[in-house]
């Protein structure tokens, strides 16, 4: 029997685990598949960044392997123009009723077309908050290990 290919329209059973290789949380697991059931992956529709997507072109059903990535590679670099001052009653229309918020918090937010979006909450001011809109592993080297358990 021969493996299957991954191709840029293939649907992947996989296991992955994705670890910093830089910065506070350096070698601590920010995803790992290998503990519990394997993910699927649909290629080509974004639900990986392109690099780490990219990993997995032309590789064959079974492959198991590591990589270590640049952050430019994986989620791309901190982009300082993504950290956004927001105001208090835009957190509270975005919250359900009697959310208290906290440093480190995730908030999702409406954008205007109706598209929702998740910010990192860093500083809380009486009336405005500063949120991180950057993916929490932009600027990070990571390391990446998959196992392609199926391809179709």
């Amino acid at each position: 029997m021969v493996n299957a290919f991954v191709h840029p329209d293939s649907y992947v059973t996989l296991h992955y685990r994705i670890e910093p290789l830089t910065g506070a949380a350096a070698g601590t697991a920010f995803v790992d598949t290998f503990l519990d059931r394997p993910a699927t992956l649909q290629m080509g529709v974004g639900q990986w960044a392109p690099g780490i997507e990219a990993l997995l072109l032309d590789r064959p059903e079974g492959d198991h392997f590591t990589v270590d990535l640049p952050a430019a590679q994986a989620y791309g670099d901190r982009n300082p123009e993504l950290l956004r001052w927001i105001s208090r009653a835009e957190m509270i229309q975005n919250a359900p009723p009697g959310t208290e918020f906290e440093t480190g918090d995730m908030v999702e937010f409406v954008a205007p077309n109706g598209g929702r979006y998740s910010g990192v909450l860093k500083t809380l001011q009486d009336d405005s908050a500063l949120f991180d809109f950057n993916h929490p592993l932009a600027g990070i080297d990571l390391q990446v290990e998959i196992q392609i358990l199926g391809v179709l």
